[in-house]
């Protein structure tokens, strides 16, 4: 397939000089290697020298249709990527700056810069000293989620989706990216959640007056203003604690109305106790009004 048929179905015919690096890309790749033992096809190979070359110029490129032509999961498309990036030895790079200009948040690219060095040192110092030299934070994706956390921090709207496609990487591996990053470095990227209180919510109002419990200690604590350390703790507990906690009370209850019953019917022990006795033997009368009984 042409370049430029690629091209064209993935909404990059107007961008000449995308087109003209993708194919000057493919020929490079031609002539230092063959990508046929890397597992890659020509469609995919002109795929990701699109892919290289609209990132060169800073120009969106729809990965999802992309990964949908090369007829490839999209873990094989970011490995076949990475392979062949590593083999044209183009390292595709993303500047704070550049993304702040791009996005409209000026304002980020300072506390973005400083959360990379402070996760860079923080992580180094994490890593032993044989792996130090091996690491690479020149990757575009830590980036992206270091000026996402910052955005996110500043409640400022960043489209994600965007910000994934011009780094060149996957939502995995982004989301796995953020979160390291908001671990290491939540003084300066983290997102501190602070725990409503129900009756703020106005969605929650109903539920709260369904609750009779919690409807009466409102009321006892509005007229009264005081309430017991007890009734607080039983409110606190979960619903299926509670009625947990009130069943126990129920029986409770009835072991001491049973064990109270049972010592009041219970005879004195100091009284002695008479033997009735039994007369087996039956009257001769007695047994002649039975027969006659029986004969009727």
């Amino acid at each position: 397939m042409d370049m430029s048929s690629i091209a064209s179905r993935l909404g990059l015919s107007g961008s000449r000089p995308v087109v003209r690096k993708a194919a000057e890309l493919r020929r490079l790749c031609d002539v230092t290697f063959d990508s046929s033992v890397l597992g890659i096809g020509e469609v995919c190979k002109a795929i990701i020298c699109l892919e290289i070359a609209a990132s060169k110029f800073q120009v969106i490129f729809d990965r999802a249709e992309a990964v949908r032509m090369s007829g490839m999961s999209e873990k094989a498309y970011i490995r076949s990527f990475n392979a062949l990036q590593n083999g044209l030895g183009v390292k595709t790079t993303l500047d704070a700056r550049e993304l702040g200009i791009q996005f409209g948040c000026v304002r980020l690219i300072p506390f973005v810069q400083k959360g990379l060095s402070l996760y860079k040192e923080r992580f180094l110092a994490a890593l032993p000293p044989s792996r130090r030299a091996s690491t690479d934070f020149g990757r575009p994706v830590f980036t992206a989620a270091a000026f996402y956390l910052c955005a996110k921090r500043h409640k400022l709207k960043v489209d994600k989706l965007k910000l994934i496609d011009l780094c060149g990487t996957s939502s995995s591996e982004f989301t796995t990216v953020s979160t390291s990053m908001a671990d290491l470095c939540f003084d300066v990227l983290g997102i501190a959640k602070e725990k409503k209180d129900a009756k703020s919510i106005k969605g929650n109002r109903e539920l709260l007056d369904v609750l009779p419990s919690k409807r009466k200690h409102d009321d006892d604590s509005d007229s009264s203003g005081e309430s017991s350390g007890d009734d607080q703790d039983e409110l606190d507990l979960p619903t299926y604690k509670r009625h947990k906690k009130m069943e126990k009370e129920a029986y409770n209850d009835w072991k001491s109305s049973v064990l109270s019953s049972n010592k009041q019917t219970k005879p004195d022990p100091a009284k002695p106790r008479k033997q009735a006795q039994l007369n087996f033997k039956k009257k001769p009368s007695d047994m002649a009004l039975e027969v006659s009984s029986a004969a009727n």
